[in-house]
């Protein structure tokens, strides 16, 4: 479903990404970890059309991903940001209806009887009529997942999505994501939260200074890594102290 080839991208005098290959079938689950400024939010970004690569190519669906068709990949291939990125002026409703109505042109109606149904999936519709700043960061994220669904993708994206939050919130934005992958949902997921990497997972790519170091079935990687830096890496996470 989305393949990236020999992905590179400089910021000025900064290579962000030294040649990603890797691709990733309908329905599997893969996890990027890795130390900050490694490049793994980059990756998200070029695939969903928020950056342009420098060089290599990146497919979604049987489609190459160019600056024309990127409203059709995002169409697609939805993103759940770590800072939320709601609209403040808008209810969790109205943030959820808003693509529907405005990119896919889907009748109010329709759009509000879509967005009640999802609010209820992430366990929120009792919250419909909130605005961002009445809602804990928690809540926020999971409206976040209802927008992403709201546009009915065939892959979600998500950037280190518990990052933001409060340590007592993170379980309920990851139950949700756990349901989603259950029920066949194909992502890409972005995190540091390594029990959720080999509990949900089909795959994990470790990525150090713009390269994938180690890639293979979750469990492999995060147990029994044959590579030493991704040693060193999961042994600071998994035992800071």
């Amino acid at each position: 479903m989305i393949e990236l080839k020999g992905v590179r991208k400089r910021f000025q005098d900064h290579e962000v990404l030294r040649g990603i290959t890797f691709s990733i079938e309908k329905g599997e689950v893969v996890c990027l970890i890795g130390p900050s400024g490694s490049g793994k939010s980059t990756v998200l970004r070029c695939i969903n059309g928020l950056e342009t690569p420098d060089g290599g190519s990146i497919v979604v669906d049987g489609e190459a991903v160019t600056q024309e068709n990127v409203r059709r990949v995002r169409s697609k291939v939805a993103m759940v940001f770590q800072r939320f990125n709601l609209f403040p002026h808008r209810t969790a409703l109205e943030n959820v209806m808003e693509g529907p109505i405005h990119v896919q042109k889907v009748a109010a109606a329709e759009a509000r009887d879509r967005a009640l149904r999802l609010l209820e999936k992430v366990g929120l519709r009792e919250r419909a009529g909130a605005y961002p700043a009445q809602l804990s960061g928690g809540q926020q994220q999971r409206v976040g997942i209802a927008r992403a669904l709201a546009m009915h993708p065939m892959a979600i994206l998500f950037d280190e999505p518990t990052s933001a939050l409060d340590p007592e919130l993170v379980g309920d934005v990851l139950r949700v994501m756990r349901e989603l992958a259950d029920e066949g949902m194909t992502m890409v997921v972005v995190t540091h939260e390594m029990g959720f990497a080999r509990e949900v997972a089909d795959r994990v790519l470790f990525m150090d200074a713009g390269a994938i170091v180690e890639s293979g079935a979750a469990t492999e990687v995060l147990t029994n890594p044959q590579v030493e830096r991704t040693r060193t890496f999961l042994q600071r996470v998994l035992h800071p102290i």
